[in-house]
């Protein structure tokens, strides 16, 4: 009996330490986990030319390898925090005893208590959480021991140098090194160096601008351990601390330029790779990986004021709606003015709150806490549905829009109206550009991937392509005529029109038809050819899955910019498919590719040399889905809508352009899509919530100067190229207006030739019936009029 209860008395301690310990341990990283372990790194987004555009990061940090640490770096933050990091095993037990007597001795004292956590243990800190108990002590313990056994002290020394938080929202020196003195750690003297190694333990404390003395007096402490321990010499010691405390200001990350564009790679990037680490070693928040994005700055900043100047310009005249949002001017304003969403666009405009009021006069305050004034003159604009300015109804506490002119502070207002616009490139498939509203920071929505619109006359193409693809030239002829169907009993006979209930202009080419956006003509057309064809072309394309209804062929079916601005991209590309992408390749932290968006091979590309051989292509098949042929003649057609046609806005451009303007009923939305043999561009502008634009508001007097806005920036320095003609393209003269065969005549050089090159099919060409006096006594014999006079009897163009 004696036996048994002295058996028990031994192994229940040592089950109970067993226990004990099984539920420490339960949970924590094994050897092998820390021997692979990787700090948490933010993901770099390159541009196009491989320059770093912006990170996602929720913490500042900069990875710096410890080969590359500056030595003194290294030696100031083990005099600061750990004199024996390499002499002992993970925990400094001499050192704990000393901590725990001068503790002691401190409850009797004015001496502040001490910690005496070594490295290795705030490393594990960093892995086990912040949680104050004794559990957590002996967990961290725990994870020390077997951070020493599975990592050199090297290792340990450059994760707790890359991963430890330094205040300013900088976790690592490098990132510190940037925050507080705006250079990087190869570059510090060794009294910034001593001034990084004391924050560890509460950055705040020593805020070199705010508590400058006591960040002095902790930094030369430092100084003084590091000459004691040798790293220094005396005389180092006191030119370092001979030397100011100089910090700059702290500030914010900036946020990126380009955000619809970044933040929808982000969402591609969270898609496949996860979020944060738990997700996986290559998420988007830890994983440190390395994004070539297909963005072109020139582009993107091109369309970003094209997109932003076109939605201003539309409300121009418009009346002052009112405060974006109303706060209180009570103690705290500056903050909550700070956290209040305000789509401000443009760099110069700032959001402020109305302070207090004298006359037409008001007191404004800014989110830094500064003020100023806003005369009533500068926010003389008249308020909507009365006959008062904004001057006379801005009350205290309303968030308004500003900006600074000569004159003084003066009120702006963020446009109702809204779009998006997207830039492709014709041979890849590449978006090197992205708008998805006025400003990303207000309005997370992008439109340019997110909303659904109706497209309008933009779709026409695509009709028209489709019939050109079943019979018809671009030289048929087709009524613009009155045209009814029958559809059931239930709902009777539709009958459509011409947009703005514009007159018939009877037989027409198809090309006219298409250049004037006649809707009778297309309707038409789309019924002679097959809506379910017209459908099939367009899921094709990859605009939509529509049903086979006429109403379709004005339009009617929704899809969005990127979609649509990629099936022009894939016509402008001699029918060849497009997948279009924001993402060339992502690489790990250690520059490996984890993901490249083109995975095709290419034998021979990376040869030193020519070989005196064909040059080397990528493999793989391009899917068609259109005629090569069919899609240049459309292009061929569409090139009339810019010179003569609705698109017109861009033909001062002077370089060859294709594309097609839309107008929405109501009209609600406007549109552009079209572009030069190498980049499409597609944009939209419409109310979120749709409604009429008013009367005035068309795609070639609305949209398309906005394209042309972007054009004359984004292309400029771009190669002028004509459109090229693929093999199985006939060129053939024929008369413009009547699609009839023309010999002896030759194309002028002007917008509105009577005679024009028309591309067709073999065997589809018009035959040879007419002479050259037929041609000329057509033109001066008024049977077909001229354009002058069709649009001056037609009211214009849209």
């Amino acid at each position: 009996m004696t036996r048994r209860r002295l058996l028990l008395l031994i192994l229940l301690p040592l089950l109970l330490a067993g226990a004990c310990y099984w539920q420490a341990t339960r949970g924590l990283p094994t050897t092998a986990d820390l021997a692979a372990f990787s700090p948490a790194l933010p993901s770099m987004v390159r541009d196009v030319d491989g320059a770093i555009v912006t990170s996602y990061t929720r913490e500042r940090r900069v990875f710096v390898p410890y080969a590359e640490l500056p030595p003194r770096l290294i030696q100031a933050y083990i005099a600061a925090e750990d004199k024996t990091f390499f002499e002992h095993g993970g925990i400094d037990w001499q050192g704990i005893a000393a901590a725990v007597l001068t503790n002691i001795e401190s409850l009797f004292t004015d001496r502040r208590p001490v910690g005496a956590s070594t490295i290795t243990q705030q490393v594990a800190k960093s892995l086990v959480g912040n949680e104050v108990s004794l559990w957590r002590k002996i967990r961290e313990a725990i994870l020390a021991r077997r951070l020493e056994a599975a990592l050199t002290k090297q290792q340990i020394l450059e994760i707790y140098l890359n991963q430890i938080f330094l205040g300013r929202n900088a976790y690592g020196v490098e990132a510190a090194a940037q925050a507080y003195f705006g250079k990087s750690v190869d570059r510090l003297a060794l009294a910034e160096m001593a001034y990084l190694a004391i924050l560890p333990k509460a950055p705040s404390t020593y805020d070199p601008l705010r508590r400058r003395e006591r960040a002095l007096a902790r930094r030369d402490y430092v100084l003084r351990q590091m000459a004691a321990n040798g790293f220094i010499s005396e005389g180092e010691r006191a030119a370092a601390a001979a030397m100011p405390l100089v910090a700059i200001p702290s500030r914010a990350t900036p946020r990126p330029r380009d955000d619809y564009f970044i933040e929808e790679v982000r969402r591609t990037l969270i898609a496949r790779f996860g979020e944060t680490q738990a997700d996986g070693p290559n998420s988007v928040y830890g994983g440190g990986l390395w994004i070539r994005t297909s963005l072109d700055p020139l582009m993107q900043a091109a369309a970003e004021q094209a997109m932003r100047d076109g939605m201003t310009r539309f409300e121009a005249n418009r009346p002052w709606r009112g405060p974006v949002a109303q706060i209180e001017t009570g103690d705290g304003w500056p903050a909550r003015l700070a956290g209040t969403p305000v789509p401000l666009g443009y760099p110069a405009w700032q959001k402020a709150v109305v302070l207090a009021k004298s006359g037409l006069e008001s007191r404004i305050g800014f989110a830094d806490g500064s003020s100023a004034t806003l005369p009533g003159r500068l926010a003389a604009r008249p308020f909507r549905a009365s006959n008062r300015s904004a001057a006379q109804v801005l009350r205290p506490g309303d968030v308004i829009v500003v900006t600074r002119t000569p004159g003084g502070w003066a009120l702006r207002q963020p446009p109702e109206i809204s779009g998006g616009m997207v830039v492709e490139e014709v041979a890849s498939g590449r978006i090197r550009a992205m708008v998805g509203g006025f400003d990303a920071r207000a309005q997370a929505f992008n439109r340019a991937t997110q909303a659904n619109r109706q497209p309008g006359s933009t779709f026409k193409p695509i009709v028209y392509a489709t019939a050109m693809d079943n019979g018809f030239t671009p030289a048929s002829i087709v009524v613009d005529g009155p045209y009814c169907v029958f559809q059931t009993k239930l709902l009777g006979t539709k009958c459509f029109k011409n947009f703005n209930n514009l007159r018939s202009a009877g037989p027409q080419t198809l090309r006219w038809g298409l250049e004037q956006s006649r809707n009778l003509m297309t309707v038409r057309v789309a019924d002679a050819t097959g809506m379910d064809r017209i459908v099939a072309q367009a899921k094709a394309l990859g605009i939509g899955d529509y049903q086979p209804v006429l109403s379709i062929a004005l339009g009617a079916g929704e899809t969005t910019v990127l979609k649509l601005t990629n099936a022009y991209a894939q016509m402008f590309n001699e029918g060849r498919k497009l997948e279009p992408g924001l993402i060339d390749y992502v690489q790990d932290r250690n520059g490996r590719i984890i993901w490249r968006r083109d995975n095709r091979g290419c034998p021979g590309c990376n040869a030193p040399d020519w070989n005196g051989g064909p040059m080397p292509r990528p493999q793989g098949r391009v899917s068609q889905v259109m005629d090569p042929r069919t899609a240049y003649q459309i292009v061929h057609v569409m090139e009339g809508v810019i010179q003569r046609g609705t698109g017109t806005a861009l033909a001062s451009l002077k370089r060859p352009l294709a594309g097609k303007t839309g107008t929405t009923n109501g009209p609600n939305d406007v549109w552009f899509v079209g572009g030069t043999p190498d980049i499409v561009a597609g944009l939209y502008l419409g109310y979120d919530q749709p409604r009429s634009l008013g009367n005035a508001a068309q795609g070639g007097s609305t949209a398309a100067p906005v394209w042309r806005q972007w054009g004359q920036v984004a292309l400029q320095d771009w190669p002028t190229l004509p459109f090229a003609i693929p093999a199985g393209v006939r060129m053939v003269r024929i008369d413009r207006r009547s699609g009839r065969r023309v010999f002896g005549v030759w194309p002028d050089p002007g917008p509105r030739p009577a005679v024009i090159w028309e591309a067709f099919k073999p065997d589809s060409e018009p035959r040879r019936i007419n002479r050259v006096q037929d041609v000329l006594e057509r033109r001066a014999g008024g049977r077909v009029r001229s354009d002058a006079e069709f649009l001056e009897a037609e009211g214009g163009i849209y």
